[in-house]
């Protein structure tokens, strides 16, 4: 019996023992389980990472397709602006070739005209002949009838002086129309000699800036540096210069856009230092741009103290001095105003000596002419009336002042340096070369001279030539005579002046011609 108990514990013992490695293994393979479960876990993270990580680049991808598809697009935008650009400049060649065959035509009808004159001079030489006959058949009648009528010497001799006095006053007329046209050539040579020796004197270069600045980058890479994350670093420069930064597909190339001269010089001088210096952020964007500033405002001034050294002008006050140096950074029709304000104080004062005018005061009233253009004002009126009051705050003479104000005829001109400050403006901008207009703007002016011709009645033809300089119309000679004919051009200069705006002068020339045709059957 105690033989079966001591069994029967012995296989209870080994059964626990057995029923213990059972739970073990169970525990075991329960571990192993969620071992396998969190490598799953960790697969299925590095899975989603790896799907995240392709689908960046295939966005990526995407964005530099849709980048090349733009960059495109804009290639063929500007290949079709260009061909239309070459078609307008065809077109242009074109009427300029029509225009010209025009006046060819014109020549010749100029030269019949001369050669019908030559008849008309002949006729009238017999005119004068038969209306000398006329004169001795008058005085044989005269004297027949000095006879019939028996009329006394002291009333013979009455009638003979008041027919003196009728020929003199014609001889006298006469005399004084010829008169009047030798000064006038007389006057017409020395303006040319004095205009020609003060050209000569001031001759200088003429400069035509834009509205834009490019910078040279040192590879294409920099344009993404310069563009930053997201663009941040093109929008602090846009923001604190003010500037438009261009970045096309142009190799290491940006362009700066802006129509202040100041602000663009600002930018390009900050973005070459961020180039030189490699550490481009905002930051340090801010430091530069401060630091660019400075450059600027320093450049100006020393420009403007240049500019009174060239011209040998002393005593100004340093505001004034400092307005005159950002002349520099403005245009007018592609024309730096600074180098133009310099170019009209040297012809100013060249004129004032010829003519024995005061050359200082007109070389300063020169050079400050158009310093009205660099201030801003709320006031909405005309750069001339702005410079002359700002002239007034800083102690200039009131003959500056008033040669500042009406060099445009705002106002009336209060001495003879005022006039020769509007006359060397008036010729350092419509000499060739030293202003420029758009093709656009070109045409328009010629096709509202055209139309400013065809207004007037009598008029069957306009034709604008010498790049809009000249208008010649040929009027209806059954409608309009002589006498109007002149009344007509000079009418048609005004309404030029009144509706339309030009650099120098417009000629206005009208031909009218009579032609007789007749057929012998």
């Amino acid at each position: 019996m105690k033989i079966i108990l001591i069994i029967g514990f012995i296989f209870i013992v080994i059964a626990l023992i057995f029923a213990m490695i059972y739970k073990n293994r169970i525990i075991d393979k329960k571990i192993e389980t969620l071992t396998n479960l969190e490598d799953e876990i960790l697969k299925s993270k590095l899975k989603a990472d790896i799907i995240i990580e392709n689908a960046d680049k295939t966005a990526a991808g995407r964005v530099k397709e849709l980048e090349l598809e733009a960059k495109e697009a804009i290639f063929t935008l500007k290949e079709e602006s260009e061909k239309e650009i070459k078609a307008s400049k065809h077109e242009m060649v074109q009427k300029e070739q029509h225009l010209m065959k025009k006046e060819e035509t014109l020549d010749l009808k100029i030269e019949k005209l001369e050669m019908k004159s030559q008849e008309l001079e002949t006729i009238s030489t017999n005119l004068e002949a038969k209306k000398n006959e006329i004169k001795e058949i008058k005085l044989q009648q005269e004297e027949e009838l000095q006879k019939i009528a028996c009329l006394s010497k002291n009333e013979a001799k009455e009638i003979l002086l008041t027919k003196l006095k009728d020929e003199l006053t014609h001889e006298s007329a006469v005399a004084i129309k010829e008169f009047e046209h030798r000064m006038e050539e007389e006057k017409d040579s020395i303006s040319k000699r004095i205009l020609s020796s003060s050209i000569g004197k001031a001759a200088s270069e003429y400069v035509v800036d834009a509205t834009i600045s490019v910078v040279t980058l040192p590879s294409d890479e920099m344009k993404g540096r310069i563009i930053g994350r997201e663009g941040r670093n093109i929008r602090s420069i846009e923001a604190l210069t003010g500037v438009d930064i261009i970045i096309d597909d142009t190799p290491e190339t940006i362009v700066l856009s802006s129509f202040d001269g100041v602000r663009r010089e600002i930018a390009r001088i900050a973005i070459e230092k961020l180039i030189t210096d490699g550490r481009i952020h905002p930051g340090k964007i801010e430091e530069v741009i401060n630091k660019a500033k400075k450059e600027v405002e320093k450049d100006i001034m020393i420009s403007g103290e240049a500019a009174l050294m060239e011209l040998g002008i002393p005593n100004m006050h340093p505001e004034l001095i400092q307005t005159i140096g950002r002349l520099k950074f403005r245009t007018s029709y592609g024309q730096n105003i600074l180098i133009h304000s310099i170019e009209v104080a040297k012809l100013a004062a060249n004129i004032a000596a010829e003519i024995g005018a005061d050359p200082v005061i007109a070389k300063r009233a020169g050079l400050l002419h158009d310093i009205g253009k660099v201030l801003q004002h709320d006031i909405e009126t005309s750069h001339a009336i702005i410079g002359g009051e700002f002239l007034k705050k800083y102690g200039e003479k009131q003959i500056v002042i008033n040669a500042v104000m009406a060099h445009h005829t705002e106002v009336e001109f209060e001495s003879v340096e005022a006039v020769l400050v509007q006359a060397a403006d008036a010729v350092s901008a419509s000499r060739p070369g030293a202003r420029r207009e758009t093709l656009s703007t070109y045409i328009k002016r010629l096709e509202a001279l055209e139309e400013i011709a065809k207004s007037f009645k009598g008029v069957e033809s306009s034709f604008a030539i010498q790049a809009g300089r000249e208008i010649r119309i040929i009027i209806n000679p059954e409608v309009v005579t002589d006498s109007e004919a002149t009344i007509m051009a000079r009418d048609m200069a005004k309404k030029i002046e009144d509706t339309m705006q030009y650099p120098g002068q417009i000629k206005v020339t009208i031909l009218r011609e009579t032609r007789a045709i007749d057929y012998a059957k």
